[in-house]
């Protein structure tokens, strides 16, 4: 798989020309020290903006009636569209900023404004699971919308997985470790929506409701943290 990863963020390079090095170091113990720091940051953060547990009830309600086969079926199409759409603005995402004349310093600040938005939503309105399960008794195609999008892939991954693999401040090794971080957990929210009637069953609607919660106070802190961050460099 290695060669698929360099050739994926080797094509995103290519397509910004910025004229920046990228450096692929392999290191000592420090090193893999922060290696591993990146890989539980970008896990956290991954992981609180696609919610896998919230992805639980809404699909229960988008394929309640259907058949066990069918139900797999939504599953995988619903991960594989999501991750294919994480992977997209993984790519191009930096490129069509800047081809817009948008700065990643811009993008940031207000991504982290819409992200702390998004998050306190999370908290303080309806969960995502409550939002999202009214969605989803009025479409048809479930896998597509709301599953693949916006439950799995929304605006927050979205804008999570550009500024996590910003070339100007990430290296291709930090960025490796980003996709396959993101990937990782689509395939465990498409694990969960397999066992979805087991996991329900133990936690319920209410159970899927304050994980919701919780994750929205994390997002609500990475966010402040990326908000704080740009401005910082804004004014250096």
């Amino acid at each position: 798989m290695s060669w698929f990863w360099r050739l994926t963020i080797g094509a995103k390079s290519a397509l910004l020309a910025s004229g920046s090095s990228i450096q692929f170091m392999l290191g000592n113990g420090q090193k893999t020290m922060i290696e591993l720091e990146t890989i539980i940051g970008s896990f956290v953060f991954l992981w609180a903006v696609i919610d896998p547990i919230g992805t639980i009830p809404v699909f229960i309600s988008a394929t309640r009636g259907q058949t066990r086969e069918e139900k797999k079926k939504v599953a995988r199409i619903a991960a594989l569209t999501a991750a294919c759409i994480l992977l997209f603005f993984l790519i191009v995402g930096e490129v069509m900023l800047r081809s817009m004349g948008v700065p990643l310093l811009a993008f940031q600040i207000s991504g982290g404004v819409i992200l702390f938005l998004f998050a306190l939503t999370m908290v303080f309105g309806e969960s995502k699971p409550e939002e999202e399960m009214k969605v989803a008794r009025k479409v048809e195609d479930a896998a597509i919308f709301p599953l693949a999008t916006p439950s799995i892939a929304g605006p927050g991954a979205i804008m999570a997985v550009v500024l996590l693999t910003e070339n100007g401040r990430h290296s291709i090794l930090e960025q490796t470790i980003t996709s396959v971080t993101m990937l990782v957990i689509v395939f465990v929210t498409y694990l969960m929506m397999l066992a979805a009637g087991w996991i329900y069953k133990y936690i319920g609607e209410a159970g899927a409701s304050v994980v919701s919660r919780v994750m929205g106070l994390i997002l609500a802190s990475i966010a402040s943290t990326n908000i704080l961050q740009g401005i910082k460099e804004y004014f250096q």
